[in-house]
């Protein structure tokens, strides 16, 4: 799958200062993360059980 043909999106929680900026993308049954910085760098990639529980545990500061 090639990464930069996704429909990426920005966090609304990064900053507007071009600092600590995440996007994610959804695809088929995974969601892709990648530092906004670098577009063509690594991107994590989760299944949706795992990308609700990473969403659970930093809402929750852990």
């Amino acid at each position: 799958m090639n990464l930069t043909e996704l429909p990426w999106r920005k966090s609304s929680y990064s900053m507007g200062n071009g600092g600590n900026c995440v996007e994610v993308a959804e695809a088929e049954s995974f969601i892709h993360v990648r530092d906004s910085k670098n577009p063509d760098g690594p991107a994590l990639r989760f299944d949706r059980e795992q990308w609700q529980l990473l969403v659970k545990a930093v809402r929750n500061d852990r």
